[in-house]
């Protein structure tokens, strides 16, 4: 059964069919999917979607690909960490890791939208995938458009991290690397996308792309027990995922999947890019563009596509707010994630760690209510970022008695 009405423009209200399009001819406004949620309503239930595969694709009356699913079946599903020993060090009663880092195959968040919008590049009748990337999306698109048997390009600015530029190759897509930073790159992509006509995953594609971030969120609250957390914090660039988490909780909500109750949405940037978090401190719903300058290269974008309704989903939560903070903090982040939980995130995740701190410490987060920490991304792609902070190997010849001298040492 389809459960797509079409697409509508998110200002204007204008309706257009299904297809390859993304801005409103009248407006120039941001398109996305349109559902019937009556039709949903009528089939949709916990029951049906427990007695579904561990995927992404549990939710499909809520994702726009119509034909049975080829792509992403074993993306999603990625665990939400009970993060006791976190909790305990930051001074929290409840906190949770939802961690993405251990997606399946790119080790992202960006595993979730890549399958849904490869999955309607088939649908739709493309033999060529492209996107501009950071890295994480690069990694993602080009290892789907493998699986998929798809002709693939990738466009990343060309300073990025070698583990996602190799984690991108790998795949044997056609690499380009761009010489500027990813508002350029994302530039030239609009153009080749209208020249070429390709399916360009987070342009021409981008209402169905989007709409794969929802699982992020939809997967929080099942995994909770079919409850929406008090409070979840999350990593903000182009601003996709936070708007989407926000729609996944709002629809769930609709639909009486969860209980209709008070929940908070923070935006979490580095100091060194954070557009959308000036604005929000702000009081102003004009986002000035800015030029990145942080280690946390994938969520370093100056010029963020989605980020006003990043600012419309933090203020019409309850009492939402974000924060950024410096390098420092970010490596301090991804440390002490690492130390407490045993998770090794790249900057993104290290980013909304660090706010997370910040806005326990500062009270913006109550210390006696539930609270998600979203974490996005693998630091194994990123070590850069952290190889000057970290311990050296003590180095001793292989006998007993350098050891015996050396513990004696740590002790």
């Amino acid at each position: 059964m389809a459960f797509v009405n079409g697409l509508t423009c998110r200002e204007c209200g204008e309706k257009y069919e299904i297809g390859p399009e993304h801005v409103c001819e009248y407006c120039f406004g941001p398109l996305e999917v349109e559902y019937d949620y009556d039709a949903i309503a009528s089939v949709i239930s916990r029951e049906l979607i427990e007695s579904r595969p561990q995927n992404l694709w549990r939710y499909r009356e809520l994702l726009p690909v119509e034909n049975e699913p080829t792509i992403g079946l074993y993306s999603g599903w990625t665990p939400l960490v009970k993060a006791d020993h976190l909790a305990r060090e930051l001074g929290v009663d409840e906190l949770y890791v939802k961690d993405d880092s251990c997606n399946h195959p790119t080790f992202s968040y960006k595993d979730r939208v890549v399958s849904v919008a490869i999955s309607k590049a088939v649908e739709l009748g493309f033999d060529t995938v492209a996107c501009a990337s950071t890295g994480n999306l690069a990694n993602s698109v080009s290892a789907h458009a493998a699986r998929a048997g798809l002709k693939c390009y990738i466009f990343i600015p060309d300073n990025l991290e070698q583990g996602k530029v190799i984690g991108s190759v790998i795949y044997d897509p056609v690499p380009v690397a761009i010489k500027g930073n990813y508002d350029d790159v994302n530039r030239l992509c609009a153009e080749i996308a209208d020249k070429y006509r390709w399916a360009f995953v987070n342009i021409n594609l981008r209402p169905f792309y989007t709409e794969g971030a929802k699982t992020y969120g939809f997967e929080v609250a099942e995994q909770l027990g079919w409850k929406l957390p008090r409070h979840i914090v999350v990593p903000t660039a182009g601003g996709t995922i936070l708007p989407k988490v926000a729609r996944a909780f709002e629809e769930f909500t609709r639909l009486g999947l969860v209980a209709d109750e008070p929940w908070s949405i923070y935006s979490a940037q580095a100091s060194g890019c954070a557009p959308v978090i000036n604005a929000l401190h702000a009081g102003s719903e004009l986002i000035e563009p800015v030029k990145p300058n942080t280690i946390a290269k994938s969520i370093a974008i100056g010029n963020p596509a989605d980020g006003y309704y990043v600012l419309k989903a933090v203020r019409g939560s309850h009492n939402g707010w974000g924060e950024s903070v410096t390098d420092e903090e970010i490596v301090d982040g991804i440390k002490l994630l690492a130390r407490t939980e045993g998770i090794f995130t790249e900057p993104a995740g290290g980013t909304t760690v660090a706010v997370t701190k910040k806005l326990i410490d500062t009270g913006r987060i109550p210390r006696d209510e539930s609270i998600v920490i979203s974490i996005t991304g693998n630091g194994y792609k990123t070590i850069e970022a952290v190889t000057a902070s970290v311990k050296e190997p003590h180095v001793i010849p292989a006998r007993l008695g350098d050891f015996d001298e050396l513990y004696a040492t740590l002790v």
